[in-house]
């Protein structure tokens, strides 16, 4: 036990130096951290769990194993929000459709009343030819004058019938399209509920790996958690990605940078787009909508349509997005960091914005 307690207490005391080695906090972000004597942040050694654990893992493997159930449940989670977006899509689609159907029948059933209309009318006059008209009546111009509205008769009944014909066609098209749209809605009602047994079951899985350890084991896990992100922020700013952190945003870039970094300190909750809580594209899809700027709801779909720019010239406001199935995005604040929405179980937060693999940025006012 005693030794138990030295070997916690060293790594304390080791996390606690890479702490106040690590760089300084500039206006509530990140700022540039200056190397250390190897070149990059001290990190504490692997951890073996005790016998009594059930397993023989290290901690780092437990810390990698949890980072990549919690990025696979990102990815299922912006696999739910693109079908969500769908289905809202289709559903409206659908009732749009069903509403043209509808309107379609009522006027087939005027256009039929009107061809009726004409057809009794036509009954009522005999049914007797111009030539017969002409021997029955002694007044020529009565008989033109017949003649005449027998021909715009003939034509208004044409047009009725043409236009009756093309009605019923829109008909058949209202109802092929909505029967098109149902289908849609159906397959993406399916993708919804495979993408959220798959998050549940990603998110179930995290959380039980990490409620097997011990409180100090946990403790020591988020130790290394905050410490993997500063090596990679560090190594990051190392490179020299990022030679301007302090470059000035548009107006637009401004309120999404404001409206991100009020939420800070709202839980992460899958599928949210606010206002007490966010996933990662529901926090920066808000934060532009609230600029003036709507952009696409999902990060994949936000990387896949919105402009790119190089790291280089990044300025506030511009999205990261992270990983290479561009599951997870957080918004570039300047002095080189983000704020984002993590993963289940954490807040809307600051972090460093090379502290997980970067993808790309896009700019939404581009």
């Amino acid at each position: 036990m005693n030794r138990r307690r030295s070997v916690a207490a060293a790594i304390t005391v080791v996390c606690a130096l890479t702490v106040l080695a690590s760089p300084a906090l500039t206006n509530g972000a990140y700022a540039a951290p200056g190397p250390t004597p190897s070149g990059s942040a001290v990190a504490p050694p692997p951890v073996e769990l005790p016998p009594g654990a059930g397993s023989e893992k290290s901690l780092e493997d437990i810390r990698k194993e949890i980072e990549a159930l919690y990025q696979k449940a990102a990815s299922a989670t912006d696999a739910y929000n693109l079908a969500e977006e769908e289905t809202k899509k289709q559903s409206a689609e659908v009732i749009e459709l069903a509403e043209d159907i509808v309107t379609g029948q009522l006027r087939i059933d005027e256009l039929k009343k009107r061809a009726g209309a004409a057809a009794r009318a036509q009954y009522r006059g005999g049914g007797l030819p111009p030539e017969a008209q002409l021997v029955l009546t002694s007044d020529p111009q009565l008989f033109l004058d017949a003649v005449g509205r027998i021909q715009q008769g003939q034509k208004a009944t044409h047009d009725l019938i043409d236009e009756l014909s093309r009605a019923q066609e829109d008909l058949k098209t209202y109802t092929a399209d909505a029967s098109t749209q149902w289908q849609r809605l159906e397959a993406g009602r399916v993708k919804k509920e495979k993408a959220k047994k798959e998050i549940t079951e990603r998110i179930a899985a995290a959380k039980k790996l990490e409620s097997s350890l011990e409180k100090e084991e946990r403790a020591r896990l988020a130790l290394l958690e905050s410490d993997a992100a500063r090596r990679a922020q560090t190594a990051w700013l190392g490179t020299g990605a990022l030679k301007d952190i302090n470059r000035s945003s548009s107006e637009r870039g401004k309120k999404a940078v404001t409206f991100a970094t009020e939420q800070i300190g709202k839980p992460y909750v899958w599928g949210a787009e606010g206002p007490d809580s966010y996933d990662c594209s529901g926090l920066t899809s808000q934060a532009w909508a609230a600029a003036g700027r709507p952009i696409p709801r999902t990060s994949q779909e936000q990387w896949r349509l919105l402009p790119r720019i190089d790291i280089k010239d990044m300025r506030p406001g511009d999205l990261i997005i992270y990983n290479q199935d561009a599951s997870h995005v957080g918004m570039y604040i300047g002095d080189g960091a983000i704020v984002h929405s993590p993963r289940p179980g954490r807040n809307v937060t600051l972090a460093g914005a090379g502290s997980m693999r970067i993808l790309g940025v896009v700019r939404p006012d581009k």
